[in-house]
């Protein structure tokens, strides 16, 4: 990792070029990470150091030991490339009359007036000019595809809109690109154009191109992440060792379902952005996805006090706080963000998460419906807007929303685990299996998949147990939180006659229950199984112990129970006395 002073330098001047080229986003994100790095209280006052105040407690929790020195060599004698010029070359420097042609066209941009911005740069040819035109038809073209998606969207808003622009644009950068005289922000619009048309494996030559160039615009890195849907098209791009390559690398491990992997480069990251807020939420979102929802809750209750107005990833946190059932955080957090911004998807889902917990489906409905008016590819949306189609059983809409979800992101283990629920509750097992094998595969350590998948094992038309067993052993081996994978496993081994694979799944269950000191039928259940199973190995002792356990209850296990116990005396008796 670069030094402090070099990447705080380095993030300074991308903050004003990022900005000075529209892309703000980027610029938002860089200077997020200039503020996230720590300062040097012997070199700057207090008021400069408040904004970094009030977490350090639990960003330590979170640091790896080695944090003394962020200016040290990397680990693994890594040695990180010069970082590439930032000014110098023709397309940072104008003459007076470029810039004004420049600046107007900008302040053009600025009001979203794409066609008049680059119809003001239609002569200009220098390379931060040309930029500005190509990114300003791109914008145009989007612009425009959105309003005929609108105006002519068809079931649950498909439509084959497309953006005008991506013929022209891809024509003139490619000529540009084999000329030599196009710049790393031409080349990340270039990539851009080759997404939109398919063309994926250019695509990603493009945007490497781009940010090897230019580290620092957040946006490319941004791009190339999606179309890196696998390892092996991670390790094939050949990237220069920048210090922002970790943080691409963190972030398509994320994405990669490789969490682990993802946590240890962001608490790297952390030795020198400290008190990135960035870096804070997606170590959130890795152990949101490991399902460690208490260090969630912790992380996000941070960000909040540190960053009270901040929208971005708090659906996530909605979604903790629905798991935990939490309706006063909820409520507090739906309101909160409502005041702040209602008009934006992430506000709609919180709200819409809020209204599920309370039990009111159509609400719910109508703020995630919300949501995606705001952005048709809002991911969280539409998984969540399927679930809320099962709950008011409504299979046809929860499948078609679900769909949307899966079309959106092929990797989201969610919807495809609503595609099961919803064909499992229409009695198609064989379907639903399809997709509970899709999500367990996109998420192997959830033991919420493996139940639904043996679950659907053990139905009349499939009647597959010995599947059914393979499944509830992973589920166990994934830390079943809701307990069921044991008892079930209990329950078919006895079905199949085997006692003793049953007592001992009988017998683990029973140990869980009392740890967590749980009562019900399944610890009756297994009172009874353990009690005639041992007293049929003419364990007598154990028998006694569960059958006098068992005469505290009132039902007719207590009679069982009693006549249990005569039959150990009788057969005791009996052993001692042989007739």
């Amino acid at each position: 990792m670069a030094s402090r002073e070099t990447c705080r330098t380095e993030l300074r001047s991308a903050v004003r070029h990022l900005s000075d080229r529209g892309l703000y986003s980027a610029s938002k994100w860089a200077a997020e990470q200039l503020m996230g790095i720590e300062q040097d209280p012997s070199k700057h006052p207090p008021s400069h150091t408040r904004f970094q105040r009030g977490s350090s407690s639990i960003r330590r929790r979170f640091r790896t030991a080695t944090t003394a020195d962020s200016s040290a060599t990397p680990s693994a004698g890594v040695s990180y490339v010069t970082t590439p010029s930032l000014m110098g070359a023709e397309e940072y420097d104008y003459d007076m009359m470029d810039s004004d042609f420049y600046l107007l066209a900008k302040s053009y941009f600025d009001c979203r007036e794409y066609r008049r911005a680059a119809h003001v740069l239609r002569d200009q040819t220098s390379k931060k000019a040309v930029f500005l035109r190509c990114y300003a038809l791109y914008l145009a073209g989007e612009k425009r595809k959105e309003e005929e998606m609108i105006e002519l969207e068809g079931p649950l808003g498909k439509s084959e809109a497309v953006n005008r622009e991506l013929v022209s644009l891809e024509r003139e950068l490619s000529t540009l690109r084999k000329n030599g005289t196009i710049d790393p922000f031409g080349l990340y619009v270039y990539g851009l154009v080759l997404k939109e048309k398919g063309s994926e494996n250019l695509a990603r030559s493009v945007l490497v191109e781009s940010v090897n160039n230019y580290p620092w615009n957040w946006s490319a890195w941004s791009e190339l992440q999606t179309l890196c849907t696998t390892i092996e098209a991670l390790n094939s791009l050949n990237l220069n060792n920048h210090w922002m390559k970790d943080f691409f690398l963190a972030s398509a491990y994320q994405e990669l379902r490789m969490h682990t992997e993802s946590l240890a480069k962001y608490e790297y990251l952390q030795g020198t952005f400290t008190f990135s807020n960035y870096i804070q939420a997606q170590i959130a979102k890795a152990q949101y996805n490991l399902r460690e929802f208490e260090q969630v809750e912790v992380i996000f209750e941070e960000l909040l006090r540190n960053d009270p107005y901040r929208i971005e990833d708090m659906d996530m946190y909605s979604n903790v706080l629905y798991a935990k059932e939490c309706f006063s955080a909820l409520s507090y957090l739906a309101h909160r963000v409502f005041l702040t911004d209602k008009y934006r998807p992430e506000s709609c889902c919180i709200v819409g998460n809020y209204y599920s917990l309370k039990g009111q489906h159509e609400k719910s409905v109508t703020y995630f419906r919300r949501a995606l008016k705001l952005n048709k590819n809002y991911l969280s949306a539409w998984t969540l807007m399927g679930h809320e189609y099962v709950e008011m059983k409504n299979t046809s809409a929860a499948v078609d929303a679900y769909r949307r979800a899966v079309d959106i992101n092929p990797c989201d283990y969610r919807a495809w685990y609503g595609l099961g629920q919803a064909y499992e509750m229409m009695g198609m097992p064989f379907y639903a299996l399809h997709y509970f094998k899709k999500s367990v595969f996109l998420q192997p350590n959830d033991s919420r998949l493996w139940i639904a998948m043996a679950q659907c094992y053990e139905t009349e038309q499939l009647h597959m147990l010995e599947e059914a067993i393979k499944c509830y052993e992973r589920a166990a081996d994934c830390n079943d939180s809701e307990a069921i994978a044991l008892h079930q496993l209990a329950k078919l081994h006895s079905e199949l006659g085997r006692t003793e694979e049953a007592a001992f799944y009988y017998k683990k269950d029973l140990e869980r229950m009392e740890a967590e000191e749980r009562e019900g039928p399944n610890m009756v259940e297994a009172l009874m199984f353990l009690a005639q199973h041992c007293k049929t190995q003419k364990k007598f002792d154990e028998a006694e112990v569960y059958c006098t356990r068992l005469l505290d209850y009132t039902g007719p296990e207590k009679e069982t129970a009693k006549s249990l116990l005569r039959g150990i005396r009788y057969a005791r008796d009996v052993e001692h006395f042989p007739p």
